[in-house]
């Protein structure tokens, strides 16, 4: 289980103390998919990155399985559990997919294991597995190689920071269909930062952020119809966003 309590992120831009977050609190059940969605622009990324570690925030607490883990590295976090998917993965110039996937699960990976997994989010497994992962690879390519890394290791929490970005729509489906392989299994908890409707319709709950606030949190049926009204600012039912 994952609790945040009352986080606050206020950092300096060009010497301006800048309000990113403010005084968000949630919880994230065992086994349970959580979507947080918004206006861009709101903290949704932030505060992942907060929860991963790769920000640290100015208050507040961040504990998982009872272990406050605010003080926590990024590595630390890993040990624990928790796997992270860059919405702009970083590129690692010389190291095969092959490789990099074997250091995402921990061990060396068989090529037949590795095929599995970029076929599961959209790749043709035998182009990719000794390409580079460099800048010949396009950014929906490094998005979708980024998910399964993810995937490639057991976790007790995941999460994806708008993982449809940049992907076409037959990869998006086959994305959809690992994350609901993913929650059937009820073993790994998930967070989804999302604007799309068919990822947010997914959600056991829903929590819509904007302005680095909480604006609803609450079960899907509940908060899922509120998303058409302007005044949550959330583009999520725009049609570019629909699959």
């Amino acid at each position: 289980m994952l609790e945040v309590k009352n986080l606050v992120f206020h950092p300096l831009d060009n010497g301006v103390e800048k309000s990113i977050i403010e005084d968000i609190s949630f919880a994230v059940e065992d086994g349970e998919m959580l979507v947080i969605t918004g206006p861009n622009g709101g903290g949704k990324s932030t505060l992942a990155k907060l929860m991963m570690g790769i920000e640290k925030p100015d208050s507040g607490s961040i504990v998982m399985d009872g272990v406050d883990i605010t003080g926590y590295s990024i590595a630390q976090r890993a040990n624990m559990g928790i796997g992270f998917a860059f919405q702009q993965p970083p590129r690692f110039k010389g190291m095969t997919v092959k490789r990099l996937l074997s250091l995402a699960a921990g061990y060396e990976m068989p090529e037949n294991k590795c095929c599995d997994y970029l076929s599961g989010v959209g790749l043709c497994a035998r182009e990719y597995i000794d390409r580079e992962v460099d800048n010949t690879l396009s950014g929906g390519e490094m998005k979708r190689l980024e998910i399964a890394t993810v995937l490639a290791k057991p976790h007790k929490l995941c999460i994806f920071d708008e993982p449809e970005a940049g992907i076409d729509l037959w990869s998006f489906s086959m994305l959809v269909k690992q994350f609901e392989k993913l929650h059937e299994n009820k073993k790994e908890s998930l967070i989804l930062i999302s604007h799309q409707e068919r990822i947010i319709q997914m959600a056991d709950r829903i929590m819509v952020v904007k302005d680095g606030k909480v604006e609803a949190l609450d079960r899907r049926e509940s908060v899922f119809p509120t998303l058409v009204n302007e005044d949550t600012g959330c583009s999520c039912m725009n049609p570019a966003h629909r699959a």
